[in-house]
């Protein structure tokens, strides 16, 4: 047998740790593979058995030192890719999320729950005027006129699916400036969610994506292209009160929106804009009065801009799902809050799907509709 004693302080490396060929090259040297070097019942060319294991155990000892002589490199094995470098590649545990959306309308608007798949409500669409009259004139009884509302119920889901091989393998990981419940707004910074597994960092991100989606419907919903979707603020508002806008948005297009709510009786307490129309009406502001900030707390917890308006002061909050128009100056919507609120049926569900191969299917679902219920009550600033 090869003499280890030899081999002590010759360096760190030992014969199991050598790759294979390198193994053989450095053991047997030139030997053909399947050569014969001890076998006491054998006899070699000369009559006698055959051991040649002193002299494999000087081709070992030359080995060694020539792996000793060679450098030890960061690219020894292959280079850059973990399994075949000598040096690993560490992963970051944090996940940045470069889709991520802030979604503040989900959050502002009211959720009122629902019961059966419709929301149905009751509106009064003319009203009989009084009178004055004479003495002793013939009184006619007045005529009101009622409509109902009815509403279907929306289905949005997200499904997602984690395979076996991948919950067992894949680690913990923190999704880095992450809000799953999807607030997000100026001055208020997304925060870090922990996804201890492949399933958990699955069923957050669809989540995330449920959220998302639910912010666009709101704002961009048409159920004129799709069926499915219930319609949001820009098509239940049409052009009811719309103020037209041939160049950049201007203070006075806000004045004339909320004197044109007004008149029909609505009081616009929320504005939401697009980030183009965000920005011009701060520098507006900004340009106007000058020492003053045109930024504020408002009772929700966050600073935005807050427009004084002749209804009193109305927060104005950029949407990412706004549209810019196809000019680009911007849209704004006026919203009377007090009229407008999220029917929800069921609100976010998790739920499993059928098992399907080695993996675990499982669903996110929302029931609901958004309801605007007078859209007169409000105006829209756009192209």
């Amino acid at each position: 047998m090869i003499d280890k004693i030899n081999l002590e302080g010759k360096g760190t490396l030992e014969l199991r740790r050598i790759n294979d060929a390198g193994s053989y090259q450095h053991s047997f040297g030139m030997l053909p593979d399947q050569t014969v070097y001890t076998n006491y019942f054998r006899s070699g060319m000369e009559g006698k058995s055959i051991d040649i294991r002193k002299d494999l155990s000087q081709i070992a000892v030359k080995g060694i030192k020539e792996l000793q002589m060679k450098a030890l490199t960061s690219t020894a094995g292959g280079a850059g890719t973990a399994g075949y470098g000598m040096v690993p590649v560490y992963v970051d545990p944090r996940i940045v999320d470069t889709t991520r959306k802030y979604t503040p309308v989900v959050e502002l608007i009211p959720r009122v729950t629902n019961q059966g798949k419709t929301a149905d409500f009751n509106k009064i669409t003319a009203k009989g005027s009084a009178i004055v009259a004479g003495e002793d004139a013939a009184l006619n009884e007045q005529t009101d006129t009622y409509d109902r509302a009815s509403i279907p119920m929306k289905y949005l889901y997200s499904i997602g699916r984690v395979t076996g091989p991948a919950q067992a393998s894949i680690p913990s990981y923190m999704l880095q400036g992450f809000q799953s419940v999807g607030s997000g707004l100026p001055g208020s910074a997304f925060t870090p969610q922990s996804a201890p597994n492949a399933k958990q960092l699955e069923v957050i991100l669809r989540a995330r994506a449920l959220r998302e989606l639910e912010e666009n419907l709101i704002i961009n919903g048409d159920t004129s292209s799709d069926s499915n979707e219930f319609d949001g603020l820009l098509v239940q508002q049409g052009t009811t009160n719309k103020t037209s806008l041939s160049a950049a948005i201007a203070l006075d297009d806000l004045d004339s929106a909320v004197k044109d709510a007004f008149d029909d009786g609505g009081k616009p307490n929320l504005a939401i804009a697009s980030s183009g129309a965000y920005k011009t009406i701060l520098s507006l502001l900004n340009a106007k009065i000058g020492y003053m900030s045109p930024m504020k707390e408002v009772f929700w917890g966050f600073s935005t801009i807050v427009y004084n308006s002749m209804v009193g002061e109305i927060p104005i909050i950029p949407s990412m799902y706004m549209p810019e128009g196809s000019s680009g100056y911007g849209t704004v919507i006026m919203l009377d809050m007090d009229y407008i609120e999220m029917r929800v049926l069921q609100d976010m569900t998790y739920e499993d799907l059928a098992k399907a191969n080695d993996s675990q299917k499982f669903m996110l679902k929302i029931y609901e509709a958004l309801v605007m219920k007078n859209p007169a009550f409000n105006a829209v600033i756009k192209e």
